[in-house]
């Protein structure tokens, strides 16, 4: 039973390192997607103010949904579905949406009632 976990495990790790993308991949081009993104980050809820000018993002999409993992203590950004075209897309939900990203750039300005949430990163 250990060494079958212990299979299983290297396994995992194997198909993680396989499915990393390389910097030149698109997200919008793959059902599956892992890249961080680095540079500028901020949040703000009014009570927190929070920023990073050597900050990182990893951008984590599975089929149509994204989500955005921040560094920092700053929340994540989850659950986000786009629609558009190209490499500049609108989020669905509420608030004040507008996230950028491709193969080599990330740019967010998100407000809604959790706070705002900015990016400028370069992959």
């Amino acid at each position: 039973m250990k060494k079958t976990v212990q299979i299983f495990s290297m396994l995992l790790i194997a198909l993680t390192v396989m499915v990393s993308c390389k910097k030149d991949t698109d997200p919008a081009d793959r059902d599956f997607f892992v890249g961080t993104y680095s540079g500028t980050i901020t949040y703000n809820d009014g009570s927190k103010d929070i920023s990073d000018d050597d900050g990182k993002v990893r951008v984590v999409k599975a089929g149509d949904t994204y989500n955005f993992i921040f560094g920092t203590g700053i929340p994540d950004i989850t659950g986000v579905k786009f629609q558009g075209s190209g490499d500049t897309y609108t989020s669905i939900g509420d608030g004040l949406t507008g996230i950028s990203v491709n193969a080599s750039t990330l740019k967010i300005l998100v407000t809604n009632s959790k706070g705002t949430w900015t990016a400028n990163c370069t992959r």
